[in-house]
């Protein structure tokens, strides 16, 4: 091979390293981006947590319907101001739904804490669907970030790819696994205080955690299929040319 061919191989393997680097970059942006914005954004986990307080407070004070209605108006209130700021319309809706529904609970229960009831049983069921994901080897982050962007389940095959995600969708089941032992604990206890506390503490540091890991498997996903497609372009031009090799 001569120092022509080396050279032009090696600034081609260095090309291909900068382009993995900023495809993965990329992708792990995107991620976090994406992931948000289904959360709401930034402003929508902290508009989250004003319904609950509220909730809490008004039913500390007075009783359980006044803190229904409270919670429900302010949950529209936060709505309305949402749209009027042309924010993104589903997870305005979906908050007003989720306090309606948690309002429900506590209705029919007729015990404040019953407004926390769907948050752990939800916590509950999220862990177990992610956990079987795992098992199933179709673990649910890689199937939703692949469904969310139509990139298909190709990593399925890439073992590192695989571990990756199994890795980021183990680590929302830990999160999932915390909220419901914690807050079960909690409502047993008829801590009712301490659960709004909780559902509020233990949303943001858990989520931000796992964030950081599906960040992680999403860049290490992507650089794992760009160095597998530069393998494949190599291996041809190579066996069409052993003065390569």
């Amino acid at each position: 091979m001569s120092e022509r061919d080396s050279a032009a191989a090696g600034l081609s393997a260095q090309d291909a390293a900068e382009k993995q680097s900023d495809t993965g970059e990329q992708q792990a942006a995107g991620a976090e981006n994406t992931l948000l914005e289904q959360m709401g954004g930034v402003s929508g986990l902290a508009y989250s947590a004003v319904p609950i307080v509220v909730f809490v407070v008004v039913s500390s004070f007075t009783s359980l319907m006044p803190a229904i209605w409270s919670a429900i108006g302010v949950a529209v209130a936060i709505a309305i101001f949402r749209l009027v700021r042309k924010e993104p319309l589903q997870p305005a809706i979906s908050g007003v739904i989720g306090v309606a529904v948690c309002s429900f609970i506590a209705y029919r229960s007729g015990d404040a804490k019953g407004f926390f009831l769907l948050g752990i049983w939800t916590s509950l069921i999220y862990g177990g669907l992610f956990l079987v994901s795992v098992l199933a080897r179709w673990p649910l982050v890689g199937v939703a970030w692949s469904a969310l962007n139509g990139l298909g389940f190709a990593w399925r095959k890439q073992k590192r790819a695989l571990r990756g995600y199994d890795l980021a969708t183990l680590a929302w089941v830990a999160v999932f696994a915390a909220k419901y032992v914690v807050q079960q604990w909690l409502y047993d206890a008829d801590q009712t205080g301490w659960l709004a506390f909780a559902r509020i503490a233990m949303g943001y540091p858990l989520t931000g955690l796992a964030l950081i890991v599906t960040v992680w498997a999403i860049r290490r996903a992507a650089k794992v299929a760009e160095q597998e497609k530069t393998d494949a372009e190599e291996t041809p031009a190579i066996r069409s040319n052993p003065s390569l090799s």
